[in-house]
């Protein structure tokens, strides 16, 4: 009988911290190196160990089978320290009730009045580009994401300098969540400047939420509140289950959750897709022609969205080739069979989407940035049953819509007016940090409407 032992261990582990070094060193080599080991594989997370699934099958029936593999594992343990228990990180047996009560925060109804929201603040950052100069993309790209989560999540609660105060913790909790995933627990506690930065930005994230989610909570009571997501959260009810609505506690934890979940990601996969386009021009003068014929100068609209496939294809082939996060856990509730083989209650299961997303058998050269990929004419294939970037299953991402229409939107703003190209100093090489980002990507603007050189 095949069981855990007998699963083959990936090379390069260090005592207590694993194979934390070749994940922060070259993350994307070293994933795509595990499925030569087989299609299961063991790596170490700090002192833990964990199993990765190598096959987009695996994959598929870890993340539909989510009551024997639930959300656990070194990542969400760390990740509960930041967003408690909610609609993400819950287990199980409080997920349905939880989604029941926020997915109407998503409903697609919503998505033209959120869409307005979304524009508002792609124009109101690109409008301070100028031409020629040099912009620090992801930092930028984290500006649009941000105002457009607390605008729509806040509506206009927190003041401009609250906001920014929030980006800015937003950022290091992030990066500390993925760091401490590497580090014995012991070390939590230990006064270091990572840990006392980590801790005052935690807890001031916790104390902005948590005094919107007060503030809300009055309105609500005074005059039924608004349209955004907090105040739709906060008039949620469950016909069937015995708690009516979200508690203060839960509501803290989903707007930590979503602000968490939509700044960072979406802002990455922006910044990525901008980066791709300056090196495939091709692909870059058919989405000029593309946005110039849909939009022609105009602001771009939700009901734009639909006529602009390449945009659409650009973001789907970025999530693609850079998936945010590119390795997540869940861990086993029982005893249970995997791939062959036994697998006893508690193990740490991983899968990762960058891994899956480039197996060469699956994705044809899957090193080749290929919008076209995901064209209507495609239709159904092995590439788009193995694509899991907004995850599967009764788990699967509900802010998915959202998350597509903003980066549809803000991509064919910018491509409207702007060309961007690498500056000195850029190094795109992936970073593995609060999302699989660009280690340093600065680009210049070139104005369409102009004679500008091409750097």
């Amino acid at each position: 009988m095949t069981t855990t032992a007998s699963v083959p261990e990936a090379p390069g582990a260090l005592p207590l911290v694993g194979h934390a070094l070749p994940l922060f060193r070259n993350p994307l080599g070293f994933l795509r190196s595990l499925p030569a080991y087989g299609d299961l594989v063991q790596i170490r997370i700090g002192p833990q160990r964990a199993i990765v699934l190598c096959t987009p099958e695996l994959t598929r029936y870890v993340l539909v089978s989510d009551r024997v593999f639930d959300k656990g594992g070194v990542l969400f343990d760390r990740a509960r320290e930041v967003l408690g228990n909610s609609v993400l990180t819950c287990p199980h047996s409080q997920h349905r009730r939880q989604r029941r009560l926020t997915q109407p925060a998503f409903h697609h109804v919503r998505l033209a009045g959120q869409a307005e929201v979304m524009l508002e603040h792609v124009n109101a950052v690109t409008a301070c580009w100028n031409d020629g100069q040099v912009i620090d993309v992801p930092a930028d790209m984290e500006k649009i994401t941000s105002r457009v989560l607390l605008a729509t999540m806040f509506s206009t609660m927190l003041s401009p300098e609250t906001m920014a105060h929030t980006s800015d913790d937003l950022t290091v909790v992030l990066a500390g969540i993925y760091r401490r995933m590497f580090l014995p627990a012991v070390l939590d506690g230990l006064p270091t400047t990572a840990n006392r930065r980590y801790h005052r930005a935690n807890g001031r994230l916790r104390h902005t939420v948590t005094s919107a989610v007060g503030g809300r909570l009055g309105a609500v009571a005074h005059d039924g509140g608004g349209d955004d997501l907090l105040s739709i959260l906060l008039n949620a009810r469950d016909p069937e289950g015995d708690e009516p609505g979200l508690s203060d506690i839960e509501l803290a934890d989903q707007a930590v959750t979503f602000f968490m979940a939509g700044v960072e990601t979406a802002a990455t996969t922006l910044a990525w897709s901008l980066h791709l386009l300056s090196r495939n021009r091709g692909v870059e003068e058919r989405l000029h022609a593309e946005v110039d014929a849909v939009v022609g100068g105009r602001p771009a609209t939700y009901q734009d969205i639909p006529k602009l496939p390449l945009a659409g294809g650009i973001v789907r082939e970025t999530l693609r080739l850079y998936p945010p996060v590119p390795l997540i856990t869940r861990t086993t509730t029982r005893d249970t069979r995997l791939g062959g083989c036994c697998i006893p209650i508690g193990t740490t299961i991983a899968y990762s989407l960058y891994l899956i997303h480039h197996r060469p058998d699956t994705y044809s050269d899957p090193g080749r940035f290929d919008p076209g990929r995901w064209a209507a004419t495609a239709g159904r294939s092995p590439e788009r049953d193995a694509f899991f970037a907004f995850g599967g299953g009764a788990r699967k991402c509900m802010g998915d819509q959202f998350g597509l229409a903003q980066a549809v939107l803000a991509l064919a703003t910018i491509a409207t007016r702007w060309k961007l190209r690498p500056a000195a100093g850029t190094d795109s090489r992936p970073q593995l940090s609060s999302t699989l980002r660009p280690k340093r990507l600065r680009m210049h603007t070139i104005d369409r409407a102009g004679d500008a050189p091409h750097y």
